[in-house]
């Protein structure tokens, strides 16, 4: 798995989307390979991964909106989607 750190700026792969299943209650990352099913607090992780904010950023967002943001939840989140292919990162 790669190590993403805090100053990395994720976004989406190109060919990966994230869409809501309201029929389900559930959102899901599209790529022409695969579905991920993701849960809330992984699809407002990945509403913030717009290459423009870092993952310290990203966390320290979360944790306005949360009560409880575990640190390195962030960077384990995007690291795994990296390593799927499902997210890209600029290093910072």
């Amino acid at each position: 798995m790669e190590i993403v750190n805090g100053a990395a700026r994720p976004r989406l792969a190109p060919h990966v989307r994230m869409v809501f299943n309201a029929a389900r209650g559930e959102y899901a990352l599209l790529s022409p390979e695969t579905i991920l099913a993701i849960n809330p607090t992984g699809a407002a992780i990945v509403e913030l991964c717009d290459a423009k904010r870092t993952v310290a950023e990203i966390e320290a967002e979360l944790r306005r909106r949360y009560d409880q943001v575990a640190d390195g939840d962030v960077q384990r989140f995007v690291s795994a989607l990296v390593t799927k292919h499902g997210m890209e990162v600029d290093h910072g």
